[in-house]
């Protein structure tokens, strides 16, 4: 079994979107994959409880039918800061649940695809953040780098502190959330140069937005040649 945890520069980058298109990609490749997003916010109520979107289309796209629960351990009502949310309902996010959760979906599908919330330092409780999660669950990390103006700042502290945190980092993916960025090019050859691990793709601005499409533009064999050997 494999896995990867997908983070981002900040919040709407495009991780979900990513994240399906890996998991298409994965799956083009013959691979039972499963999506899970540990921690979400801005979730709604429905008869069977909490449900976020995002979760959603993670578990619609897996290769298998696995339990919502598992799927998103930790479902929060308010659409804000997790740890905050959490803090409103009076849950605790522990790395308990969360790995008990991973740990059930492996054994059904050779990868899973974990998505975080947010940025890579959101907090999720007074001592807990989302850096916290690929470590405990012993993933490596794709960055997704929303292109906009201010996403080098961002992307080069985010890969920084990866790095930092003592975790494998498998790769970077380009997601166009600025249709009119300027010197886009110049911006791409910038976090290449700088960004020590491999490009494994550039998302345009793709109308629908669908994984497909996604998986198009995206290549996997970085993060299966990391499989392949170990690391």
């Amino acid at each position: 079994m494999s896995g990867i945890f997908v983070t981002g520069t900040d919040t709407n980058c495009g991780k979900t979107e990513v994240s399906l298109g890996l998991m298409l990609a994965l799956q083009r490749r013959g691979l039972q994959v499963l999506g899970m997003k540990p921690v979400a916010s801005g979730c709604e109520l429905s008869p069977s409880g909490l449900r976020n979107e995002d979760a959603r289309r993670l578990l619609a796209q897996g290769s298998t039918r696995a339990a919502y629960e598992l799927v998103n351990p930790y479902a929060l009502a308010p659409p804000i800061a997790p740890h905050i949310a959490a803090g409103q309902a009076g849950v605790t996010i522990g790395l308990e649940r969360i790995r008990a959760a991973y740990q059930q979906l492996a054994v059904q599908a050779d990868w899973v695809v974990v998505e975080g919330v947010g940025g890579w330092r959101v907090p999720l409780g007074p001592s807990l953040s989302v850096s916290d999660l690929p470590p405990a669950l012993g993933l490596p990390v794709v960055l997704v780098v929303g292109l906009k103006l201010g996403c080098l700042n961002h992307a080069l502290l985010t890969a920084e502190s990866i790095r930092a945190r003592g975790c494998p980092f498998a790769g970077w993916v380009a997601n166009q959330i600025d249709p009119q960025m300027l010197v886009r090019q110049e911006n791409l050859a910038t976090l290449a140069a700088l960004i020590d691990a491999p490009c494994l793709g550039l998302v345009p601005p793709l109308i629908p937005l669908d994984a497909g499409r996604v998986a198009d533009c995206l290549s996997v064999d970085p993060l299966l040649g990391r499989a392949a050997d170990g690391s």
